[in-house]
């Protein structure tokens, strides 16, 4: 890397501490229960897993805020959970982590979404989802909309994390994008393939190489099929920018008035891809509002996914490990 633009990422980074940055989406928890495998079920074709260890960590918009807070950005959360243990794991959790939790609306009738994963060997053998898959209340919407009403004015950029749970409805996004807008703020979109619409004229989304595909329904298996997509993306949604992450070959980035580009990954293993999505968007997001080009804030926001997957399970960025990772280049 040119030493003019590694200083720049480096000093980007030192900012990111002065930035206000507002996740709203689908809040979820984490559960990860590791253990052995030695035999097979007796009662089916399964593998017996041995417990060792339990651990529990917010996910989903969650994963988003965490990331952030690794990165030293200030962060509020708004989303909506049910009246429940996993509810008030995640406020406890994010109030010690000094996260305004002003915007978590509880909502009678629902539960907040709790995915347990089993771990054997550094490998995924199942996961069990418990979890409300329904649009989010009228109620719900009015109050998600006047928090982001109030907060509007101290806050940076705005990253909608969706994971098709039932707050990111078009009663939510459409006004919050406008109040975006209105202020001048970013606004940034980790996509759900089923709503991939919704999210017209907004500062970027992330989507990954499958969702890019599937939204559009075609085949991307050239680099060139992927930057015509792109292209069609961009013009359908009116977006800023738009970053198609592609795992192990990296990402292409797309800007208004700008040719498409590519950007190797800078991952020196792949492990494990849960979550590299949340990296992407909390870093590219804090580096657009720290005032970094798309490109650069598209490099930044690939070194930190390289880190992340080359790691096993749900893991954040945090900002020491990517001012490592950028001096080592």
């Amino acid at each position: 890397m040119i030493h003019s633009i590694k200083e720049e990422l480096l000093n980007t980074i030192e900012t990111f501490k002065t930035k206000s940055i507002l996740v709203i989406g689908d809040i979820m928890v984490d559960e990860y229960i590791w253990g052995d495998v030695n035999r097979i079920s007796p009662e089916a074709p399964v593998p017996v897993v041995v417990a060792k260890q339990e651990t529990k960590i917010p996910g989903g918009a969650t994963n988003v805020v965490n990331n952030l807070i690794g990165l030293n950005s200030n962060v509020l959360i708004c989303g909506v959970v049910g009246k429940d243990e996993n509810a008030r794991f995640i406020k406890k959790y994010l109030s010690r982590k000094k996260v305004n939790v002003e915007g978590i609306i509880t909502e009678e009738g629902r539960y907040t979404s709790l995915k347990t994963r089993i771990i054997a060997h550094n490998q995924q053998v199942v996961r069990v989802d418990r979890e409300t898959v329904k649009p989010i209340s009228e109620p719900s919407i009015k109050k998600i909309i006047s928090f982001v009403k109030k907060r509007i004015k101290e806050i940076d950029a705005i990253i909608i994390s969706d994971y098709g749970k039932g707050v990111i409805i078009p009663p939510v996004i459409e006004p919050i994008i406008k109040l975006a807008n209105k202020y001048n703020k970013i606004i940034s979109v980790d996509p759900k393939i089923e709503h991939f619409f919704y999210y017209k004229n907004v500062s970027l989304i992330t989507p990954n190489h499958f969702e890019a595909s599937k939204a559009m329904n075609v085949k991307l298996e050239t680099q060139e099929e992927v930057y015509e997509t792109g292209k069609r993306i961009m013009k359908r949604l009116n977006l800023k920018s738009l970053f198609i992450t592609q795992s192990s070959e990296g990402m292409s980035i797309f800007e208004k008035g700008k040719k498409p580009k590519h950007i190797p990954t800078s991952a020196r293993k792949v492990y494990d891809v849960t979550g590299a999505g949340d990296t992407v968007i909390s870093t590219a997001t804090a580096a657009l509002a720290s005032g970094l080009s798309v490109e650069k804030s598209a490099i930044l926001s690939n070194y930190a996914a390289g880190i992340v997957v080359g790691e096993i399970g749900t893991t954040i960025i945090t900002r020491k490990k990517l001012i490592n990772a950028l001096k080592e280049e």
